[in-house]
């Protein structure tokens, strides 16, 4: 039975469930993995931005998202071989876009989910109930935590997903979760809206450390 596939239409990007034939509802671009900045560079920056990273480049291991419940191993996602970002295979299990950063470095991290499907809810389903202030959490791999605040909670039309905002960095350490959500078309077997959740790195602990303030 396959699950809600997530697609982010017009200037956004298309997800699809490998190896299950269904169409796109709607047109998608290639996508381009958002540019990090080089070793070096001198470009200048605000006063008010903090631009080295608070954590080295590590794997993202786990999800905790205790308002809603949610404790579960991420899948590592990168791109199909049409240019489509890939989704997680099981329902139930989030998954690291990993052309981008992670979590707790500077920029945007994004993991991806699904909200349901003709089985019931799936990972992401509780994602639309949270609300600004509610914290998430990342287990990485070398052994550190990053710590995120919910900024905003915010559905776009699939056809205007807004692919910058979401996936390039704003000059800061973010983490943006991405589900389906809005009106579910019975007749394409799609959900029309994409569903996304802003948040902020507050803090860091690295392996066998104490906790370091975030941004």
């Amino acid at each position: 039975m396959a699950a809600a596939l997530l697609v982010l239409g017009g200037t956004g990007l298309a997800f699809g469930l490998q190896g299950r034939p269904r169409t796109l509802a709607g047109p998608y671009v290639r996508h381009v993995p958002p540019p990090r900045a080089a070793a070096g560079s001198t470009k200048s920056e605000p006063a008010s931005v903090v631009v080295a990273p608070l954590t080295v480049r590590s794997t993202p291991l786990e999800l905790h998202i205790p308002a809603i419940g949610l404790s579960e191993p991420l899948a590592i996602l990168g791109v199909n071989a049409n240019g489509t970002v890939q989704v997680p295979s099981d329902i139930q299990e989030p998954g690291w876009y990993q052309f981008g950063p992670s979590p707790g470095e500077q920029g945007a991290a994004v993991i991806l989910g699904h909200v349901d499907s003709t089985r019931g809810p799936a990972v992401f389903f509780k994602l639309r109930t949270l609300v600004a202030g509610d914290l998430i959490g990342v287990t990485l791999a070398d052994g550190g935590t990053a710590q995120f605040k919910v900024t905003s909670v915010a559905m776009y039309p699939k056809s205007q997903f807004p692919s910058q905002l979401v996936y390039s960095s704003q000059g800061d350490s973010s983490l943006n979760l991405v589900t389906c959500g809005g009106v579910f078309d019975s007749q394409t077997g799609h959900y029309l809206s994409n569903l996304v959740v802003y948040s902020s790195l507050v803090s860091t602990t690295a392996a066998g450390g104490a906790p370091t303030p975030g941004l």
